[in-house]
């Protein structure tokens, strides 16, 4: 099973963003971002989308269009960005009835049931104490080339 890399781009895009405007740029097009993320523009305006909806970009149209962040990047954290591209939970229970009358089958769904909600709620907890702002301070540290 593959890994979901949508909290990856959206985070991408908004460290990318936060860059843009500590230099001076403060509109950016999804052609732009899109090029930083080394993806298609389409995948990228999908996430801005979702980050608008969320509060988190705006977007202008006419002259000087673009995305631009809606918050600073000090005040949003993983955890907004989780939520705003509509992240699933990290683990799911069976997708059909497990054998009732197995005694494994009979206990597994609240026995993991209570594991998968601690695991999700650490992954948040970890979420919401790192910003975009941690991320781009982070991401700069390391420039050095392979």
């Amino acid at each position: 099973m593959a890994a979901n890399s949508r909290l990856t781009i959206a985070v991408h895009v908004l460290a990318w963003m936060a860059l843009a405007k500590r230099r001076g740029r403060e509109v950016m097009t999804s052609d732009e971002i899109a090029a930083s993320v080394a993806t298609n523009p389409v995948i990228v305006r999908r996430s801005l989308g979702d980050l608008r909806e969320a509060g988190l970009v705006e977007s202008r149209r006419g002259t000087g269009a673009g995305w631009l962040l809606a918050r600073e990047p000090a005040a949003i954290t993983l955890l907004d960005v989780h939520r705003a591209i509509g992240a699933e939970p990290l683990f799911a229970l069976h997708a059909t009835e497990p054998n009732l009358e197995c005694p494994v089958g009979l206990g597994i769904r609240p026995a993991l049931t209570e594991v998968y909600a601690a695991a999700d709620a650490a992954v948040a907890r970890e979420l919401a104490g790192r910003t975009v702002a941690d991320v781009l301070a982070e991401t700069l540290t390391h420039q050095e080339r392979p």
